[in-house]
């Protein structure tokens, strides 16, 4: 049995203030930098973590390679029936790097929404297997994308979710508009997507975007609990049962998945490059780099002095 205790530590940092990463400085010891994707195994439960922490784990090329090249082993690893996807350092994913961003922006250029399997991992396709997503800290933009791929999600109490590329002028582009509308409803969805808000753990779990919320420093623990509690199953009759799941819900049947996920990219217009352009110089210039998101909240109406006596005497008639 792999011990938790050095993982669990490492996510115990909740990242603050700063949702996408700064350029890093570049150096002779690059090439002996740990691998950005960790794979190892707890008994038969397959462990794919993300290693970026001084990027808040969000997902280069080289990355994105990886999580699926992790996710391709272990599909195809007939050892493992249930995998668990996490995020190292205190964060799942701060989404897409955007100093890759910045760089395909001020190139005009689109090709990291062009991706076959998706810009962060394989999105564009359903898993064969199932994962359990363990949440910590903030899952965010594309990272969010990325946890939806799972069929689970578990995600700690002080953890933050959201589209924060709404800000930045950068569309949805792995599945993200496919896979949340079919887990939360059109409604709860469009209100993520077009707000670009936080979503805490309490409203994520009571409209569906989650399966489990826990304590903090606990979603990589609890994960695997869950995914154990799977595996113990004859796997044959939950995977038959699984897929059939994925071919009848309407969102999830094979062919208008698929057009859905062409919809979503296809549909990129020049236009939206100028505002990633303008979103990543935003971002770069801004003095706060957080996300002015409570503007959503509804503010607490002034009353003035006249009201409060007439509120007062009802109230005292009230009590008569």
């Amino acid at each position: 049995m792999i011990k938790f205790r050095n993982l669990l530590q490492q996510s115990s940092n909740i990242c603050k203030g700063i949702f996408f990463p700064v350029s890093t400085v570049r150096n002779a010891s690059e090439s002996a930098a740990p691998p950005t994707v960790l794979v190892e195994k707890d008994s038969h439960i397959t462990l794919i973590g993300i290693n970026r922490e001084q990027q808040r784990n969000a997902i280069d090329a080289n990355t994105a390679q990886q999580i699926s090249k992790a996710i391709a082993d272990f599909e195809a690893d007939d050892t493992s029936p249930v995998g668990v996807l996490y995020g190292l350092g205190g964060s799942f994913s701060a989404g897409y790097d955007v100093v890759e961003l910045e760089a395909e922006a001020e190139r005009g250029s689109l090709d990291f929404l062009l991706r076959h399997e998706g810009s962060v991992g394989p999105t564009r396709r359903h898993l064969r297997k199932p994962i359990v997503c363990g949440i910590s800290g903030f899952c965010v933009a594309s990272g969010l994308e990325l946890a939806l791929l799972c069929d689970l999600r578990v995600m700690e109490d002080t953890a933050v979710l959201g589209f924060f590329n709404r800000r930045l002028g950068v569309p949805l582009s792995d599945g993200g508009t496919v896979r949340l509308a079919a887990a939360v409803g059109y409604s709860n969805a469009v209100d993520v997507v077009e707000t670009g808000r936080r979503v805490y753990a309490r409203e994520a779990l009571r409209i569906g975007l989650v399966n489990r919320m826990v304590a903090t420093g606990t979603a990589l623990g609890q994960a695997v609990n869950l995914a154990f509690s799977i595996a113990k199953f004859p796997m044959s009759s939950l995977q038959h049962d699984r897929n059939a799941v994925l071919a009848n819900a309407n969102a999830y049947e094979r062919p208008g998945f698929h057009a859905a996920v062409n919809n979503e990219i296809m549909n990129v217009s020049s236009a939206m490059i100028t505002d990633m352009q303008e979103g990543v110089k935003r971002f770069k210039t801004s003095e706060v780099k957080g996300p002015k998101t409570d503007s959503w909240h509804i503010k607490e109406k002034s009353i003035p002095d006249w009201e409060k006596a007439e509120i007062a005497i009802e109230e005292q008639r009230k009590k008569r």
